[in-house]
């Protein structure tokens, strides 16, 4: 294991604040796409254990034959290309927990989701979830925020952010030329969403490194 950086010590002493055995809470990170919000995720859960579990909102994706149904396609990434209601109803069955639930996780290499992939068990204390509208207001998203026991938004250099997101599009095979138009067309609009709601959010993280948070 890598030493930790200091600002991921703090994070992660107050994600082991909600991690308290006997009892369920569920912490939202949220962002723009590529802020780092898996990343952070992720590196909290490793160093935490079996204390925590990752389930992302990414997994109520709206499957590609039921967006070509509902012609959105070109609009993959937005509040309604997602079962907004069925990740709260979701997130209330962990909140509570009281059995075991299974969560849907999202593969980026067949841009679908894949339901019960995540197992989370009744003795884990902290379910992370992270997601781009965890804090929207709109109905019914609006049903996230009140099960959260706390929220923090990731708001990176905006420029960094971009060339992540890029990157991320050509990794899974979209031309440079296709990966910028995306980055800075329908992605940016749903940026420019979410940036919208981070007043909502009970601890703002800006300019956070990445470096060996995935430890």
């Amino acid at each position: 294991m890598s030493a930790m950086p200091p600002v991921f010590e703090d994070l992660l002493s107050r994600a082991q604040t909600l991690a308290k055995p006997g009892q369920r809470s569920v912490l939202g990170i949220v962002g723009a796409p590529a802020s780092g919000k898996t990343t952070l995720a992720w590196g909290l859960a490793k160093a935490l254990g079996t204390r925590a579990a990752v389930v992302g909102m990414d997994g109520f994706h709206l499957a590609q034959v039921e967006l070509q149904r509902l012609g959105r396609v070109e609009r993959k990434g937005a509040p309604d290309t997602f079962d907004a209601a069925g990740y709260v109803h979701l997130l209330r069955r962990l909140a509570e927990g009281r059995e075991t639930v299974y969560a849907p996780e999202f593969r980026r290499e067949i841009e679908e989701p894949i339901a019960g992939a995540v197992a989370v068990t009744p003795d884990v204390p902290l379910v992370i979830t992270e997601g781009n509208y965890l804090l929207m207001q709109d109905d019914p998203w609006s049903g996230v925020k009140p099960i959260l026991a706390e929220s923090w938004f990731l708001a990176p250099d905006e420029p960094e952010r971009i060339e992540r997101l890029v990157s991320r599009h050509r990794r899974y095979g979209r031309s440079l030329v296709e990966a910028r138009r995306r980055a800075l067309g329908s992605d940016q609009r749903n940026a420019d969403l979410i940036a919208s709601t981070s007043d909502r959010a009970d601890l703002v993280l800006e300019n956070l490194p990445l470096v060996n948070f995935a430890i």
